[in-house]
């Protein structure tokens, strides 16, 4: 079991409602009204339920008519919490592709043909932003500080907060009037 699967596992079991739908279906298979019926909830409500854990993958459904039946799929549940734990992570290429996606997204969100249309609140899309803008200085090179805002205001006109914040961000460094690209 991968670390991603047991995730899900984990997060699908977390809730009270779903746990009582477990603990009930594995006593035999049950259709919605019947759980609905057994656990004081809506027909709905199990149905969501129900959705979340089949996409865990720990129970399955049928159609028998008009009903669908769900049961247990006790392979999953038997896997021991020591598996679980010691599974292996899911590969690094696919975390790397995920935040190259992210970062892509980031960029054509806040950027409009070499503009940043505003600074992000959240830091982790700040940061992404300003390491689009600290590819415009060269790396050692250094930059007064009117060359710097000159540069950084053909991209956003609140330079002072950006370059404050690529300094606090160790992208920037600042000696005296002074600023060098760091990474």
């Amino acid at each position: 079991m991968t670390q991603e699967n047991a995730l899900r596992i984990f997060k699908s079991l977390s809730d009270m409602s779903r746990l009582r739908i477990v603990q009930s279906l594995s006593k035999g298979e049950m259709y919605t009204e019947l759980l609905a019926e057994r656990l004081d909830l809506t027909p709905s409500t199990v149905s969501f339920h129900m959705k979340k854990l089949e996409e865990a993958g720990i129970v399955s459904s049928r159609k028998e008519q008009y009903y669908t039946v769900y049961s247990l799929n006790k392979d999953v549940l038997d896997e021991s919490l020591f598996s679980v734990a010691a599974s292996e992570p899911e590969k690094v290429d696919e975390q790397q592709k995920r935040e190259e996606e992210y970062r892509r997204k980031v960029i054509e969100s806040f950027f409009d043909g070499g503009k940043l249309r505003s600074i992000p609140v959240q830091r982790k899309k700040k940061v992404i932003c300003y390491e689009v803008i600290a590819e415009k200085f060269d790396i050692g090179k250094e930059y007064s500080e009117k060359e710097l805002d000159g540069i950084i205001s053909q991209i956003h006109e609140d330079y002072c907060t950006i370059r404050r914040d690529m300094i606090s961000e160790g992208m920037l460094t600042r000696d005296g009037g002074i600023y060098k690209r760091i990474r």
